[in-house]
């Protein structure tokens, strides 16, 4: 479905912030310059939403796990896109995690725990989810 040429490209749209919570809002401010460029705003508002959450559950997990709310840290969002499907980029500084080895958040023993579903989510929400760099940058696609 995506190559490599088709990543996202920090000339595209791309945004820097610490993390910090506070912060959030300019982090996704990509988001919000994608919406317009790739037609996001413009379809149904269940794909707006899926794109929403999708993004939004990437970095909350690069904020809260992979830079473990370091305030001296950063979380780097980029996207991209080529004529069939455009590709959000979420980048920590952490340490990266085992991507292919993760609970099911759906097996009787994790039903009630209240996290774990962030990538679940991402994978439902998305057409495709990369994880690359040990885990510590993550590729979100979705057709156009």
């Amino acid at each position: 479905m995506h190559g490599k040429t088709n990543q996202p490209s920090p000339e595209l749209n791309e945004s820097t912030s610490p993390t910090f919570q506070d912060h959030f809002y300019e982090v996704l401010k990509v988001f919000w310059k994608a919406g317009y460029s790739y037609g996001i705003t413009g379809r149904n508002e269940d794909f707006y939403g899926n794109v929403l959450i999708a993004v939004t559950e990437a970095v909350n997990n690069a904020i809260e796990h992979g830079n473990g709310k370091v305030i001296t840290t950063e979380v780097k969002v980029s996207v991209g896109d080529n004529p069939s499907e455009f590709c959000f980029n979420v980048k920590d500084q952490g340490r990266g995690f085992d991507f292919d080895h993760l609970p099911d958040p759906t097996a009787p023993e994790n039903i009630l725990k209240e996290n774990g579903r962030g990538i679940f989510l991402m994978k439902n929400l998305a057409d495709e989810v990369v994880y690359e760099d040990a885990g510590t940058s993550v590729n979100i696609y979705f057709t156009k």
